[in-house]
């Protein structure tokens, strides 16, 4: 059997993994995780989002978007404001602290970027990237 043989699924955990040391030891300098950047990255495009409106972006359940706020929130990168036009509502908002890491992280996930993808021209990548986009997020937005 060639290794290309191997089932998708066993095929895209070991990627997974691999990814995800390269990528943990790319924030942990910071104290972020993978999911945390994502969240961040939201904000630094749009500050001031309500948590249902990035857990929606970000295609997670409410549960996991508010265990992430609440150790971002912890750790000072973000902050919690009732929205002034609807109390009942809280908006997420950067702080100086979390304003102050979007270069650096954005590097760093660059660099994780390259690093996994030196192996293969740019026309490789493009196409693993609109593969991975049918398989993980094309299906869950069209449900």
């Amino acid at each position: 059997m060639e290794e290309t043989d191997l089932c998708i699924h066993f095929l895209l955990g070991k990627a997974l993994q691999h990814v995800k040391q390269i990528s943990k030891a790319k924030l942990a300098p910071y104290g972020v995780t993978p999911v945390q950047f994502a969240l961040l990255r939201l904000l630094w495009e749009k500050d001031g989002e309500y948590g249902f409106v990035l857990a929606n972006r970000l295609l997670i359940d409410s549960a996991t978007i508010t265990g992430v706020i609440d150790r971002l929130e912890q750790n000072g990168l973000i902050q919690r404001r009732i929205d002034q036009k609807d109390r009942r509502n809280k908006r997420v908002f950067l702080t100086e602290k979390g304003r102050s890491l979007e270069a650096p992280l954005i590097k760093k996930m660059n660099e994780m970027n390259d690093e996994v993808m030196s192996k293969f021209d740019a026309d490789k990548v493009q196409c693993f990237r609109e593969m991975l986009f049918e398989i993980g997020i094309k299906k869950k937005v069209r449900m």
